[in-house]
């Protein structure tokens, strides 16, 4: 029976000296530790482009293929000549715990335009150009438009006239994002750890994505969900939703297409919003809340069983949490897919499926989620007295450290895979929060200042041994 663990952390959250996590050197350290620890996953967030107009969320992306490139590594490209010492330096910026956005993406850029001066295309270049040629020649062109124009596709009336070097920039940006991904996930691999990624279910209404294919999207409705324990409002995605009847009638190649250019990036792959493929929420474009919208059936069926033809191993992860009913529940046990059992939403419900007693085999246990405050102030910041005492009288005890029990508490869940993110692990608190929904700005900024060392890592590999989770 396979029991295994591991660490939620965005590549953003890595310690650098360039402003942000990236795929160089520091991930590999990463990497060495897990494997020293007995952690056997490694989970990330959404890969794809992020715009400070859309508050650096990698869910809101203008393209769901496409690499981010400000997570390229400057020292894996000075390591392949495309920039110097110089330019290296030039690019560090003094560590903190925050991502500084702002001189990140003017810094990136700079050194982009410097490594594409000094690339010389190869077999290697035109053979990832071809073999991604089906969204990578929208999304390149789709960018260069959107740099010159600095508007929605929308408000495009004239379109500029786009140069063969300026598309073959944005391919090239492309190509050394996933050849450095490529590399870093061969390493984790050898290593024995598999890597989660995150699959937005909807692109951004400014996409390349819905650009090149609105006849799959419905633009008179955006997505998002109703009034629940985030927001009393709701959240207003502004995602467009889809043309489901359209897609069916094209065998959901669309889909496949994604899903399987997906599995080439991750080992598993976690369906954000899983319920909205049952059913989704969707709301008049121009509403400000989400307040007067309705709900409308999926055909996550006949989706689902398409995708089980093509990838019969379902490497896939069910993001099971909100507002879930039967039919989303049925819906997952059809393909036995695992759920998602989160801690912070376990104690104050008896029948509560996260209570770790009421835990399948079939699931994945986290103590949070990247969009939840970290264990330690929720347990002493959003609980109540009432509440911290139910969780007390769960846990059977006072301990001095709250999160290192509930930490225990995951590890010893009877779920399959254990996830505890790296602010859990460590401890941190309310200063760390990746992401609160509802709010537009201050989301997705926290990182390590230094790569944690000895304790944390003796901690997680007692665990595993005792817990078999290696």
């Amino acid at each position: 029976m396979e029991r295994k663990a591991g660490i939620l952390l965005h590549i953003s959250s890595l310690p650098s000296d360039f402003g942000i996590g990236d795929l160089g050197p520091n991930a590999y350290a990463f990497v060495d530790l897990m494997a020293s620890s007995g952690q056997g996953l490694w989970q990330v967030l959404p890969l794809n482009p992020t715009h400070q107009a859309h508050g650096n969320s990698p869910y809101y992306s203008i393209s769901l293929f496409a690499g981010n490139p400000i997570l390229i590594s400057p020292e894996m490209l000075y390591r392949d000549g495309l920039i110097d010492r110089a330019t290296l330096e030039a690019l560090k910026i003094e560590r903190s715990e925050r991502v500084p956005y702002e001189e990140v993406y003017k810094r990136k850029e700079y050194m982009l335009e410097v490594a594409f001066k000094n690339f010389k295309e190869d077999q290697d270049f035109y053979s990832f150009c071809e073999e991604n040629a089906y969204w990578l020649e929208d999304f390149s062109l789709f960018s260069c438009i959107h740099k010159r124009l600095q508007r929605p596709w929308w408000q495009w009336e004239e379109l500029p006239k786009v140069e063969e070097r300026e598309l073959l920039k944005e391919k090239f940006v492309q190509y050394i994002f996933f050849k450095q991904w490529r590399a870093l996930k061969n390493y984790a691999n050898s290593k024995g750890i598999r890597i989660i990624g995150d699959l937005p279910i909807y692109p951004a209404r400014h996409s390349a994505d819905v650009w090149a294919n609105q006849d799959i999207f419905r633009l008179d409705v955006s997505a998002g969900v109703p009034p629940d324990y985030f927001s009393k409002t709701g959240q207003l995605w502004g995602n467009p939703v889809y043309n489901w009847e359209r897609l069916k009638e094209r065998g959901f190649n669309w889909w496949l297409l994604r899903i399987r250019h997906s599995l080439k990036l991750f080992d598993l792959v976690r369906f954000d919003h899983f319920r909205g493929f049952s059913a989704f929420y969707q709301v008049p474009y121009g509403e400000k809340t989400a307040e007067r919208g309705w709900w409308e059936k999926a055909p996550g069926y006949e989706l689902f069983e398409r995708i089980r033809e093509e990838f019969p191993s379902m490497p896939f992860i069910a993001e099971d949490l909100g507002t879930i009913d039967q039919e989303v529940i049925n819906l997952r046990d059809h393909f036995g897919l695992p759920g998602m059992k989160v801690l912070a939403f376990a104690f104050f419900d008896e029948n509560s499926t996260h209570l770790p007693h009421n835990h399948t085999y079939n699931s994945v246990v986290y103590t949070t989620t990247h969009d939840n405050m970290p264990i330690r102030d929720w347990f002493f910041k959003e609980l109540n007295p009432w509440q911290r005492a139910k969780v007390l009288d769960y846990l059977g005890y006072a301990p001095s450290k709250v999160q290192e029990a509930l930490l225990r508490l995951a590890y010893m869940s009877v779920a399959k895979y254990c996830i505890v993110p790296m602010q859990d692990l460590l401890g941190l608190g309310e200063e760390s929060r990746m992401n609160t929904p509802g709010k537009a700005e201050g989301n997705w900024r926290w990182r390590l200042k230094d790569m944690p060392q000895g304790e944390v890592w003796e901690f997680v590999a007692s665990l595993c041994d005792i817990y078999g989770r290696f």
